[in-house]
């Protein structure tokens, strides 16, 4: 009898394979990380073959450890990190690194188009103008003659990549394709205005297909080496960011999902395309009906790392954190204004940078802890006021990534917010959204929405009495900070 489901998650830090039961709960888990190589000022690449290889041993290593028949494994559903970009050779080959999300070498393209078609791009396209979006990182390409993009047959991201390895199509799903800044969102097709501004045609580019497209055979050295049917399904799945809100709170529509990893994002559904004035939140789509709208930032729990190296700090990252209890809110009197690796949302602003701010003779390891920890969920908290009246009415708040296992944080986020925080019993919401995609499109559950019934859920954790308003205060400081200083 067919009775697990694997979603594979293509992260940025790590190739994760999670194995569930129909209802969620994970019966084998394994990663493979990934290296990023920053070979310049601004740069920040992989390998795109190692992830390959990162995702077939991952999948191996899976089911091996669940020492499961491959005819008990129902089918597997991708998922992946965005904004990835890898040039491509006629045999399939990559002629390019991939350069990914954190990548800023297109810092003057993008000025330059902000200054220009800019604005009107994000209106037909929902994904701000950044040096994360495959567009600029084109535009990029183009000035500089860089010899990859002169040479290539196709343009993909790493999901695309592995699917070309594996199953020989050249397909991207929705929300892959509306994070390359070059879909219009009305349409859910290429918009041929934007991708000749990129000095592309739309022959480079692959077909948008729906989250739940069934791909081909896989390739049958891959099957052999997985001990798998080569006919056995695969779905196309969707991007990390739409996973991972239906991996949490399913469709839901009056909550908020927290994505907090090694970079963040407040996330929101929406049941149609819609950009904001000041084009300071996203929209990308994951389903014909279902948008996502929301803001992601770079500094999550990478602020994290950085302050345990700084620090040169002995203990593990949970004791890192858990020093922050002992320092009372604002960190007396210390604030971090969390921007070391540039910003997405809500300042757009890669050049951004952080600050410590306060330093007294008096401050030690709880209070840096204390106020990087701070300074994240304010900066979280400012992409959600940009989503206005849509986030205000939002009634609960589901968290999902690392920094969610700390329940001093999510206690932290909760009074911030004001608002009570539910955490998932797994933290792998993304790779369970993907496996959810496999059931509803092979006809195992019957719809998206009923994921609900089927989310392990952990605590839930209510704002503290009081709380609230004394962090305003602190955040009003911050607030002023930022504008004096970023």
């Amino acid at each position: 009898m067919k009775e697990f489901v694997i979603g594979l998650d293509l992260g940025t830090t790590s190739v994760k394979a999670v194995m569930f039961t129909k209802d969620g709960k994970v019966k084998a888990e394994t990663e493979q990380l990934i290296k990023t190589f920053y070979s310049k000022g601004g740069y920040a690449e992989q390998d795109p073959d190692v992830i390959v290889s990162s995702a077939v041993f991952a999948l191996k290593n899976v089911l091996d450890k669940a020492g499961t028949d491959a005819e008990k494994i129902i089918g597997i559903g991708f998922s992946s990190a965005m904004h990835s970009l890898i040039c491509v050779d006629v045999e399939g080959r990559a002629l390019s690194k991939a350069i990914i999300w954190a990548d800023g070498r297109s810092g003057r393209q993008t000025k330059e188009l902000m200054e220009s078609e800019g604005p009107v791009f994000y209106k037909r396209t929902g994904t701000p103008i950044h040096p994360m979006s495959p567009l600029t990182k084109l535009l990029w390409m183009k000035e500089t003659d860089y010899a990859p993009y002169q040479k290539a047959k196709y343009m993909m991201s790493i999901k695309e990549y592995i699917i070309y390895q594996w199953f020989n199509e050249r397909v991207t799903d929705y929300a892959m394709a509306a994070a390359t800044g070059m879909m219009d969102g009305r349409t859910l097709y290429w918009d041929n205005e934007i991708i000749e501004k990129a000095g592309i045609h739309e022959g480079q580019l692959g077909l948008p297909v729906s989250s739940d497209y069934r791909l081909g055979e896989l390739n049958p050295i891959i099957a052999s080496y997985l001990k798998i049917p080569q006919n056995l399904p695969f779905i196309a799945g969707s991007a990390d960011g739409q996973l991972a809100n239906l991996g949490s709170s399913g469709l839901e529509e009056n909550c908020l999902t927290i994505s907090a990893g090694t970079s963040g994002a407040v996330r929101k559904w929406t049941n149609s395309f819609t950009v904001s004035e000041s084009q300071e939140v996203f929209c990308y789509a994951f389903t014909p009906d279902h948008y996502i709208a929301g803001g992601p930032t770079n500094n999550g729990g990478v602020a994290i790392d950085w302050l345990k190296k700084t620090l040169n700090y002995a203990g593990t990252y949970e004791e890192l954190i858990l020093s922050a209890e002992t320092a009372p809110p604002g960190a007396d009197g210390l604030i971090f204004l969390p921007y070391i690796n540039g910003e997405r949302a809500p300042l757009w602003d890669q050049e951004a940078r952080g600050s410590l701010i306060g330093l007294s003779i008096s401050h030690g390891v709880p209070q840096y802890a204390r106020a990087v920890l701070e300074g994240i969920t304010f900066n979280l908290y400012q992409i959600y006021l940009s989503l206005g009246a849509d986030g205000e009415a939002a009634e609960l708040i589901y968290v999902n990534g690392g920094l969610s296992r700390s329940t001093l944080w999510v206690q932290l986020l909760s009074d911030i917010f004001n608002k009570p925080v539910q955490r998932t019993e797994s933290h792998h919401s993304a790779a369970w959204g993907a496996a959810w995609l496999v059931l509803t499109a092979l006809g195992e559950k019957e719809s998206l929405k009923q994921i609900k019934e089927n989310i392990p859920l952990g605590e839930r954790i209510e704002p503290a009495q009081g709380q609230h308003q004394e962090y305003m205060k602190i955040f009003e400081r911050y607030k002023k900070l930022v504008n004096a200083t970023v």
